[in-house]
């Protein structure tokens, strides 16, 4: 005796109860269920707007459709693991309600470009939803490089000092990497925009169907041009995650940066108590666990990302079950990200950045060697011959134990005649910074002028 599966009519015995677990997706999936009536209420809209089912038989399944909606969303409705999925539990409640009508739904339709079309519309919203948690993070960045546009540290390069900027300068920085981060979202999104639905299995239907019907009833800017890959396409969902992987990318690096900075050795900033977190053994501990953790689930994302490709790579068209494996992926990827992002903004906001430290700091590790060189070198020596000639100070310097600053005129003098008393104001740090007066720089009015840009860009994004 055969069990009671909508597919279930070619096959003489019930699904194996291992076979049942394991085919079933219904335990994640069924957060599209909003998505999936949504496909279904513009589906019988169409369908009964062609005359393949009656006007009325179209209204009927819209009204049971909007009330399981409903019912889902009030928590009465328990999905069941024989149904599979969510497109085939949604459709057996439909059928339960409303007898044979609900069994004219599926006219014209394949599971194949149903879920698709599901996951394109759950996938367009999250999408917005994290291009809204990136537009807080950059307000936080942006009011960050304002507090401390003036409020000079050293740069980095190799973990070593290098060069004077400001704080301000480094977090427009991140500024930059989140806005591209926004951006690939929105290149995403259009090509995410399209509507599969009509595809059917992978050779549309023989039903006299309106895609672009559909494709405006539920807001997609076109149709997917060929029904083979209207089923198979997951690009868009390796796109994403592709993006999110990148998002993590440039928490992770933030992260790490933040951990330093939290550190004795460093002491560039406070995070707030809200934000931090102690140990169960030693009581002064004051732990980074928000940036640590953030920087620890990048990992999760790419293994996602490496996941999905290495799941699609050797797939025939059309569609294949394997594809089953794409949502956890895509779930995880948006539900790590939205939370990071949640969470890493506001203790962004609440640090302190101690400005008295970060500029005490800066000034060994002869961040001011590179100006050095440049003074010599606006003075018609060769940058070459500069360079090499500020090579050998440094090493004086380094061996007496002190700054380059600290020398005295004679000093300097032995190893170019070219240096006079001005050097020293050449050399300080606030003017090495304030000298970087270029486009993207990190001299006060370069600053200014790069916030006044990503407001710009920030107040066009709403």
């Amino acid at each position: 005796m055969t069990d009671s599966k909508l597919w279930g009519g070619r096959f003489a015995k019930s699904t194996d109860k291992l076979v049942e677990d394991f085919h079933s997706s219904i335990s994640f999936d069924q957060i599209l269920y909003k998505y999936d009536i949504e496909g279904s209420i513009a589906h019988a809209t169409m369908l009964g707007r062609q005359g393949i089912i009656s006007a009325d038989e179209a209204a009927q399944l819209v009204q049971a459709l909007q009330e399981i909606l409903a019912d889902i969303e009030a928590g009465h409705v328990e999905f069941e693991v024989g149904a599979e999925d969510i497109h085939m539990n949604i459709e057996k409640i439909l059928t339960e309600r409303v007898g044979d009508v609900g069994k004219k739904l599926h006219t014209a339709r394949s599971r194949n470009d149903q879920v698709a079309l599901d996951i394109r519309l759950y996938l367009m919203a999250e999408i917005e939803a994290v291009q809204q948690l990136l537009l807080k993070m950059e307000r936080v960045l942006l009011d960050l490089a304002a507090r401390h546009k003036a409020s000079v540290m050293a740069g980095y390069t190799h973990l070593q000092k290098a060069q004077p900027i400001t704080f301000g300068h480094h977090m427009l920085a991140y500024f930059q990497m989140f806005r591209r981060d926004y951006e690939r979202l929105t290149d995403c999104k259009k090509r995410t925009n399209l509507l599969p639905l009509g595809s059917c299995a992978l050779a549309t239907t023989t039903f006299p169907i309106d895609r672009r019907f559909v494709a405006n009833e539920l807001g997609f800017d076109g149709i997917c041009e060929n029904s083979l890959d209207g089923v198979s396409d997951r690009d868009f969902i390796v796109e994403f995650i592709n993006a999110a992987a990148l998002i993590m990318v440039h928490l992770s690096r933030l992260s790490e940066e933040i951990v330093l900075w939290s550190s004795n050795e460093f002491g560039y900033i406070t995070l707030d108590d809200g934000y931090s977190t102690g140990s169960s053994i030693m009581p002064q501990k004051k732990n980074p666990d928000v940036a640590e953790l953030v920087r620890g689930k990048s990992g999760r994302v790419f293994g996602h990302l490496l996941g999905t490709l290495t799941m699609l790579k050797g797939l025939p068209l059309a569609y294949n079950k394997d594809m089953q494996e794409d949502k956890e992926a895509l779930f995880d990827t948006v539900d790590t990200v939205k939370k990071s992002l949640l969470v890493f903004a506001p203790m962004l906001d609440t640090m302190r950045v101690n400005k008295t430290k970060i500029h005490d700091r800066a000034k060994g590790g002869f961040i001011n060697a590179t100006d050095a060189a440049d003074y010599l070198a606006a003075r018609k020596v060769p940058f070459r011959e500069a360079h090499s000639i500020i090579g050998q100070l440094v090493k004086y310097a380094e061996d007496k134990g002190v700054g380059l600053e600290d020398l005295t005129l004679p000093e300097f003098q032995q190893f170019s005649a070219v240096f006079s008393e001005d050097v020293y104001d050449y050399i300080k740090i606030e003017k090495c910074v304030a000298a970087r007066n270029i486009p993207g720089g990190p001299a006060l009015p370069a600053v200014e002028a790069a916030i006044e840009s990503g407001e710009i860009w920030l107040a066009a994004q709403k």
